[in-house]
């Protein structure tokens, strides 16, 4: 009975001992002192970041001494997967801990932008350009890029028009990838089971939906015309008529906006709606929502044709011969308004 307790003595001295030793590495790791304490140094986490890129980061701006040390207590405190995607003013860095309470728990920077309906796979690459500093041909090889779309689930050749225009709340280190699938993510909220449903309804695919909702975005400056040029198109579409919509011709175009020629109109390209009859292949920019909701739920009219009259607005007709005569009426007010230019 002796011997039995001495050896359970021994055990639990060599326990405390260890576990002594244990609390006492773990004090160091947690508190090893680094250098630049009293700078206030940013640290940008790019999304995808491990925790061997971070330490490095940091090791090479001189924020921790040691590696090592960064990752055990990093590991020690259970948060490796507990750093968020962001840019972070590290300031006060006297211990590993400090570090690694700003980065688990300080809020990143936030950069807002704001993405506008109507347009384009290259106009939202070249505004990111400029707010987010990404390159434009990244963001273009993904756009088209087939793991991509497969991930996201897009039955397309390009995220061209599955991109939800929006504002935007992006961390400093996102990358093109991350941004672009929080855009597809948001269009993909807005597919509710009522307007897939509806969809159905009519007979047209998503991807259908999206296509004459970028048509329509390209053609309505208000939104209480979205529905009435949407009718306009499917009424043209169940007669099978060309739709004969300028956005598309745009798209087209090399040195586009600009007022469409002649010429413009006999390019050959399934997106020319001018020579071929039904949807283009694909949308033509990114439709906000409420010109999805127009494609889905146009007004019931007998509209074939519309013309713009100079302030933003539409004149719709049944016929040809009236739809002539509306174009002579924005012909005139052109030339009214280039000699008031000229006089100027």
């Amino acid at each position: 009975m002796t011997d039995y307790f001495k050896k359970k003595s021994i055990l639990l001295f060599w326990g405390i001992i260890i576990a002594s030793i244990m609390i006492t590495l773990l004090i160091i790791i947690l508190h090893w002192p680094q250098q630049n304490q009293n700078s206030i140094i940013k640290v940008m986490v790019k999304s995808g970041s491990t925790l061997n890129d971070i330490s490095k980061q940091l090791h090479a701006k001189n924020i921790v001494s040691n590696e090592h040390m960064f990752r055990w207590a990093v590991q020690l405190m259970g948060k490796e997967k507990e750093i968020p995607t962001g840019t972070f003013q590290l300031v006060n860095t006297r211990s590993n801990y400090d570090i690694i309470k700003q980065l688990v728990y300080g809020a990143p920077e936030v950069k807002k932008v704001r993405l506008l309906e109507g347009w384009s796979v290259k106009q939202m690459s070249d505004h990111l350009n400029k707010t987010m500093g990404f390159e434009i041909d990244d963001i273009l090889k993904i756009s088209s890029s087939r793991k991509f779309l497969r991930r996201n689930e897009i039955q397309a050749s390009s995220i061209e028009g599955y991109l939800f225009p929006d504002t935007y709340l992006f961390f400093d280190g996102d990358t093109p990838s991350s941004v672009l699938n929080k855009m597809v993510k948001e269009y993909k909220n807005f597919w509710i089971e009522s307007y897939s449903n509806r969809a159905k309804e009519l007979n047209m695919t998503e991807h259908e939906v999206v296509t004459l909702a970028s048509i329509i975005e390209g053609e309505a400056i208000y939104n209480s015309e979205r529905p009435i040029i949407s009718g306009v198109y499917h009424n043209r579409l169940n007669r099978g008529m060309r739709l004969q919509a300028d956005p598309t011709i745009q798209y087209i175009i090399d040195d586009g906006p600009r007022r469409l020629l002649y010429k413009d109109l006999q390019i050959e390209s399934p997106y020319n709606t001018y020579k071929n009859k039904g949807l283009p292949p694909g949308p033509i920019n990114s439709p906000g929502a409420e010109s999805l909701k127009a494609a889905l739920y146009p007004d019931k009219n007998n509209y074939l044709f519309f013309v713009a009259t100079g302030d933003g607005y539409h004149t719709f007709t049944t016929n040809e011969k009236d739809h002539n005569i509306a174009k002579k009426q924005l012909q005139k007010i052109r030339r009214e308004l280039r000699k008031k230019k000229r006089k100027k």
